[in-house]
């Protein structure tokens, strides 16, 4: 086996990220880390709200601009759009709990389309997917998973 057959079998599978799609992936991430961060500093304002601009802008850098306000801006989407945004403006404003609260019922309302996908990405990983196969939890968990919202 040759090089040049890994190389197409890699290119086959796997499309190359452009530098934009990148540097939004950095953006997220920083943006996550400093949601994270904000969150365990006693909601800090200032670190949530760099967590939540760089978020944003991460996302608008890996799906394009057009596309971002396509997800957001989709009629069945106006509820959970105005409670994320809304979470980020309020966070902005100087009530960090408040937002945060805010932003986390929008998250849930936007991407419950994906949980279906994530939980069962979940259950495949060995440990993680024993522990949500438990009694007490599986009921739970295929509560979030049974979501038959289109993303």
């Amino acid at each position: 086996m040759n090089s040049e057959s890994v190389v197409e079998c890699d290119t086959a599978l796997f499309r190359k990220m452009t530098s934009r799609e990148e540097i939004g992936m950095g953006l997220t991430g920083f943006g996550v880390f400093f949601l994270f961060f904000g969150m365990i500093l006693f909601f800090d304002k200032a670190l949530l709200a760099i967590g939540n601009i760089l978020f944003v802008a991460g996302l608008s850098f890996v799906i394009g601009l057009e596309r971002t306000f396509r997800f957001f801006f989709q009629k069945h989407k106006i509820k959970a759009t105005s409670f994320f945004l809304g979470g980020v403006l309020v966070v902005l404003i100087g009530w960090p709990i408040i937002g945060v609260v805010l932003e986390i019922y929008g998250f849930f309302l936007l991407f419950r389309g994906f949980f279906p996908v994530i939980v069962g990405f979940i259950r495949r990983i060995p440990v993680l997917g024993s522990i949500l196969n438990l009694p007490f939890i599986s009921a739970y968990v295929d509560k979030a998973g049974e979501s038959n919202t289109m993303v």
